[in-house]
Order: structure tokens, then sequence, then C-alpha cells
């Protein structure tokens, strides 16, 4: 009769053991499941902002207005009347950073350039823009680099200078899409 006991003792706690980690394995799976199909929903549905302007532009001026937005390639009027691009892609560049070691360091960025209202014929204007990049990509240290600041700090005298080399109102802004220190 001790020998039924002990089995009955050691069968018990199994079954609470193989029943919390059912539970535990099923919240888990849940939780996965639950935050898969709310990131996909995220996903799938962040292009639904644009669909429900296009709607709302659509209803507000008839039928042409979405062929009107695409013409202007779907970002407004930032390029000016008649622009045929609101953003020029600037080739990435690759420049020696002045280190105070005396080592190499490079500089890699690849920037876009928004016209602004005199922006007509940018595209022919920028090697002359690229020049006067150049010296001033050249002369930053990495320290100069460093922060959160820094891409403010870069994007700002780029806007200065090709406001210097361009003249006032060819580029309105500068977006810079990487920017990586080696």
């Amino acid at each position: 009769m001790s020998d039924e006991i002990v089995e009955v003792t050691e069968a018990t706690p199994a079954p609470k053991k193989s029943k919390k980690k059912l539970i535990i394995l099923g919240a888990a799976a849940g939780v996965v499941l639950l935050g898969g199909g709310g990131g996909a929903a995220m996903m799938l549905g962040g292009g639904g902002e644009e669909t429900h302007e296009e709607a709302a532009a659509a209803e507000e001026g008839g039928h042409d207005a979405p062929a009107e937005t695409a013409a202007e390639g779907g970002h407004g009027e930032a390029g000016g009347e008649g622009a045929a691009e609101p953003y020029i892609d600037v080739p990435m560049m690759l420049v020696n950073l002045r280190s105070p070691d005396g080592g190499a360091r490079f500089l890699k960025i690849h920037f876009m350039l928004v016209p602004g209202p005199n922006g007509a014929g940018l595209e022919e204007k920028l090697p002359v823009l690229l020049d006067s990049y150049q010296p001033f990509l050249r002369e930053l240290r990495p320290v100069d680099l460093a922060g959160s600041a820094a891409v403010y700090r870069i994007k700002e005298e780029m806007l200065v200078r090709a406001n210097q080399a361009l003249g006032s109102g060819v580029v309105s802004d500068v977006l810079i899409q990487d920017l990586v220190q080696q």
C-alpha cells in the first residue's frame, strides 16, 4: 500500500507542471500572434492615409485631382509650378575627413535637394554646388559628426553654402538621406 501512495504522489505533480507549461506556452503564443497581427495590420494599413487623402482630394476637386497629383510626383508643390521633379537626388559623396591623429577617416553622405522658387535649372548648376560642398565637408572632423545635433548643423551649413554658390531661393532645403563616418 505504501508503494501505491508513492506512485500517486509522483504522478500528481506532473500534470500540474504540464498545465502550467501549457498555459505559459499558450499565453506566449497568443502574445506573439497578437503582436504579429498588429504589426502586420500597421504595415499594411500605413498606406491607407495616402489613399484617404487622395479620396478627399477627388471629392473636392472632381475626378481630375488624382491625375494632377500624380503629375506632380505626389509630393505637392515643393518644386514650384511646372517643376518636373520636386526633389533632386544628388549622387553619394565620399570625402576624407580631417583627423587629429592623421589616420584615414571618411565621410559618406547622400542627400537630396528641394528646389526653391528660383530653382529652375538646378540640375545644370549641380557641379557648382558640389564644388562648394567639397571644402566644407573635407574640413569636418570626426568630433563635428558626434551627437544628434550634428546632422542638423551640417544640413544648415549645406543650405547656407547652396545659397552662397547659386543665389537665394534656388535651393529651399537639403534632405540628408545617409551620413556615415568610417
